[in-house]
């Protein structure tokens, strides 16, 4: 039997923060997910459930109080260029053009040439549909282009597992269906595997294979669900479809009483001093 490419386990009581008065409140308990290789799986759950807490945790930028992430095998004991992180926030560096944004992350790995890390960066903006925008500064762009743009950085180091954040949050609808298409499409090419936090339940099911719903603070799986979708015809949109409509009540029906539960107990804002918290950096490697 093969291995997992992502195997997270995180105990009961597994992630602990400190509120502002400095009492202790568990943030993640019992979760146990394992993503085998080239898969796309998305994450939901209410405002507050831990969801972004995951991510820090699968990336190496948290550590669990109780458990462990392994990928292919290997426990994660901190951040690695093998994990590539998008977030709802660019971070784009505005005095650096689209191209020398994402050659930044290859500045950073080492070990090529000015004109192979060129070379790279020219070949992955012209993967995310940027061709002909590589001069172009941060403020000249629209907010899908910088998305790209930070899809861009995260893809160029060809990592084996990408993370996002939200990515699509702060864009427009239209744009936001857009980049979805244009996300899957990449993912179907490349097959990396990928983990997707997102409040939409209909963007959870366009992309992924699996869909995993999170229950109210404290966070843990409540139902992994398998989204099987005719996706064979490019012209039809599978939004429409009946399965698709299923897949949304089906999730809805898991998520409603959570999002009922989140909405009760404001939730107490952390603070660095959490016994088992390591500093947040939200930052796209």
């Amino acid at each position: 039997m093969s291995v997992p490419k992502i195997e997270l386990r995180i105990e009961r009581h597994g992630f602990r923060l400190r509120d502002r008065e400095g009492e202790e409140f568990v943030a993640i308990s019992g979760v146990a997910i394992d993503v085998p290789a080239g898969q796309f799986l998305t994450i939901v759950g209410p405002s507050g459930c831990g969801k972004t807490t995951l991510l820090e945790i699968l990336a190496g930028l948290a550590q669990p109080t109780s458990g462990s992430v392994r990928i292919d095998g290997q426990e994660v004991r901190g951040p690695s260029l093998s994990r590539g992180i998008v977030f709802q926030q660019y971070a784009l560096l505005p005095w650096r053009t689209a191209l020398a944004n994402v050659e930044f992350s290859l500045e950073a790995a080492g070990g090529l040439s000015r004109r192979e890390r060129r070379e790279k960066a020219l070949a992955v903006l012209e993967l995310v549909g940027l061709k002909g925008f590589e001069d172009r500064f941060p403020h000249e762009l629209s907010g899908g282009m910088k998305q790209r743009v930070a899809i861009a950085r995260s893809l160029v180091y060809e990592p084996d597992i990408l993370l996002m954040d939200e990515p699509f949050g702060a864009l427009d609808a239209q744009t936001r269906e857009l980049l979805q298409e244009e996300l899957f499409t990449l993912w179907q090419r490349t097959r990396t595997t990928v983990v997707f936090i997102t409040h939409s339940i209909d963007e959870a099911i366009y992309l992924g294979q699996r869909v995993a719903v999170m229950t109210s603070r404290p966070g843990r799986i409540k139902a992994l669900v398998d989204v099987d979708l005719p996706r064979g015809d490019a012209e039809a949109d599978i939004r429409s479809h009946p399965d698709f409509a299923r897949y949304r009540h089906e999730i809805w029906d898991l998520l409603r009483g959570e999002v009922a539960r989140a909405r009760t107990a404001l939730p107490p804002a952390p603070t660095a001093g959490g016994a088992a918290q390591t500093p947040r950096v939200h930052a796209t490697l």
